[in-house]
This record gives C-alpha cells, structure tokens and sequence, in this order.
C-alpha cells in the first residue's frame, strides 16, 4: 500500500522503481550466462585433461549400445556370467580385426612408400619447375630442402600410435564390463526416483515421462538405438566405399589396391576427414606409380564421385530423418573433439553429439535446443512457406 501511495503522488519515483527491476533481471540474466559459459569451460576443460579416462570411458558406452542386444539375446538362454564373457569375446574378436585390418593397410602403405620416395620427390621437383615456368616459385624454392621423409613419418606415426592403443583398448574393455554389469541395476535406480518401478525388468509404465529419471531411461534407450542405426549405416557406407575403392585402385593397376581399399574402409568411420584423405591419398600415389596425371585425375574423379554419391544419397537413406544433423556442426564436433582426444576424439565427436541432442529432446526446457540443431526442416515452417508463396 505504501509503495501504491508513492506511485501515486509520484509518477517519476514509479519509473525509477521499474527500471531497477528490469535492471535487476537483466544482472540476472547477465550473470546466469556468465555462469554457464564458466561452466563449460571448465567442462571442457576436464575432458582434455582426463583424456585418458573419458576417452576410452566414451567409447565403452557406444560398444555397450552396440553389443547391448546381443547381450540381452544371451541372458534368456544362458546364466549372466557366461553371457558376458561371450559379448566381450565377440567385441574382443570385432576389435581385433579391425585395429590388425588398420595396421596392415597403413605398413604396406608406409612400405611402398619407403621404397618409392623417390618417385614422389621427382614428381615435386616437376611439379616446382611447371610452377616456376608460370612465374610462381614459392614452391620452386621450396623444392631445394622438400623430401618425402616426412610424409614417410607420418604414416609411420599413424602406425605407431595405432599399435600403442593397447592400454586404451583394455581400459575400454574394463569400463565396458562394468557398465555391462551394471546397466539394469541403474535403469532400476533412475525409474525407482519417480517411483515408476523398482524391479531391474519393470518397464517405465503409465508414469513414463513424468519425471526426470524416466526421461533419461527413455533417452538412454533413445541414444542406444541411435547409435546402432548410426554404426550400422557408417559400416555399411565404408564397406561400399572400401569395394568400391578397391575395385577402381585394381582397375587401374595400382599395387596398393587391397590397401587402399581397407584404409578406405578403417578412415570413412571419421565424418568428412576420413572420406577427403581417402580420396586424395590413392589419388597421389596412382600419379607416383604411373606418373601419369590422367590416370591420377581420372582415378580422383571417380572416387570422388563415389563418396559424392554414398555420403549425399546412401547415408541420409540408410538413416532416415531419425540422425539428420546440421552438417556444420558435424564438422564442428568432429575438429572440436579432435582438438580434445585426437583421433579418438574424431571418431567418437558424432556420437557423443547424437546422445546430447537425444538427451536435449527428451526435455522440454532444453528441446528447442535439439530442434535447432537438427538438420531436418520444421513442418510448421515448411507449412508457412507453402501458403507464403504464390
């Protein structure tokens, strides 16, 4: 009533009041985004530096979505121990093949080009002297100290450091054992907080989605299938694209073309990275092996009209509008979480993309986040510009 009276006689002291209320809010808000920014430094901040834990702790939950219904298929027919130890010998033996499938392909490649270096200085020093004949010597000049040892070191260092992921690897398998282990028991305890069930086989229920610990078993479930639809489209899509790779590389005599197809392979699982290097690397060594730049060109063209035609129609066809994502900020995440965990962080930056848009839709306070970063166009917007236009 006192302020009432105030406001009444004095119209300037009730301006003054709300503008220091709007002020007030606007700290508020000022400083609530202060802190989130804080936040997310130092968020981030702790996954590089724990790199080491957070990594492989990554990677053990995409393998758990991955192997979750083969070990869920095991456990009505066999007791849990034994169940368990027949999902990890089969990741073990999936894993195995792999990193060995990776291995081969980078040492025959380093091997070729150790013995053949000479073919690439010879084609730099050609490649120069054309330059310098068109008046640009920046790569004329260049040409006296280049040599091919440090391209020479870096597949060498890829094969090392593909060798040395030992401890990585069993510190993914310890995570995924224990998550294997435990993964009902946390189901039970996120629905038990809503009181939508207590047993580790109840199901969400008529009260699902009415609190926060069965939204996040509905993401979690969300996030799992995602994830398999995501790695059985990407294996899929490398498969083709390693075939396809190999059956170009062997058309056009190249020695390396078994290799060439299962690096092909192993770098499609990196978003855009992977496709690029895999194009552009048998690209350069059909030129040093027939020193032919038709050949080479040719053999660009049509492997980039392969991953043109996988990346651009196969996949959006094999995942359907379920895993569509803004293309920037795929390759956003991709750089961000290589700048993070290196090539770890390039191989995992989408899922752990997918699983933060998954968790952001199954909320509504932070759904517009998902909507906006989704790469799937709004019904209602293309509604409007229907009926906006002539």
């Amino acid at each position: 009533m006192l302020f009432q009276a105030v406001f009444w006689f004095n119209p300037f002291a009730e301006n003054l009041f709300r503008q220091q209320t709007a002020m007030g809010s606007m700290n508020d808000r000022v400083l609530r985004f202060a802190c989130i920014l804080l936040s997310l430094f130092m968020v981030t901040a702790a996954l590089s530096f724990a790199a080491v834990v957070f990594g492989p702790m990554a990677f053990a939950l995409l393998i758990m979505a991955i192997v979750w219904p083969l070990d869920a298929a095991l456990r009505k027919i066999l007791p849990r121990g034994l169940a368990l130890i027949i999902t990890l010998l089969f990741t073990f033996v999936a894993v195995i093949t792999f990193s060995s499938l990776i291995t081969w392909s980078g040492g025959q490649i380093t091997h070729w080009l150790i013995q053949n270096q000479g073919h690439f200085q010879d084609l730099y020093v050609q490649g120069a002297s054309w330059l310098e004949g068109h008046d640009i010597f920046a790569a004329a000049n260049a040409a006296e100290t280049f040599n091919v040892v440090w391209l020479i070191r870096v597949f060498q260092t890829l094969v090392q450091r593909l060798n040395s992921l030992l401890g990585f690897t069993l510190l993914v398998f310890i995570f995924m054992t224990m998550g294997l282990l435990e993964a009902d028991a946390l189901r039970s305890n996120l629905l038990a907080l809503d009181g939508t069930g207590t047993a580790a086989g109840s199901s969400i229920g008529a009260g699902a989605g009415s609190g926060n610990g069965a939204r996040l078993v509905a993401a979690f479930r969300a996030i799992g299938g995602k994830w398999r639809r995501y790695m059985l489209m990407r294996t899929l899509a490398s498969l083709l694209t390693g075939v396809l790779i190999w059956g170009v590389t062997l058309a056009v005599g190249m020695e390396l073309a078994s290799a060439f197809g299962a690096m092909s392979f192993a770098l499609n699982y990196i978003p855009f990275i992977g496709p690029l290097v895999a194009t552009a690397l048998p690209s350069l060594f059909a030129l040093a092996q027939t020193g032919s730049f038709e050949t080479a060109f040719l053999v660009l063209c049509v492997i980039t009209m392969i991953q043109f035609i996988i990346g651009s129609y196969l996949e959006p066809l094999f995942t359907g509008k379920a895993l569509a994502i803004s293309p920037f900020l795929v390759v956003f995440t991709v750089f961000f979480w290589s700048l993070l965990w290196g090539l770890p962080g390039m191989v995992i930056g989408v899922p752990i993309l997918i699983a933060c848009l998954t968790i952001c839709d199954h909320f509504p306070q932070s759904r517009w986040i998902a909507t906006l970063l989704s790469g799937r166009e709004s019904a209602t917007v293309s509604a409007a510009d229907d009926v906006l236009e002539p």
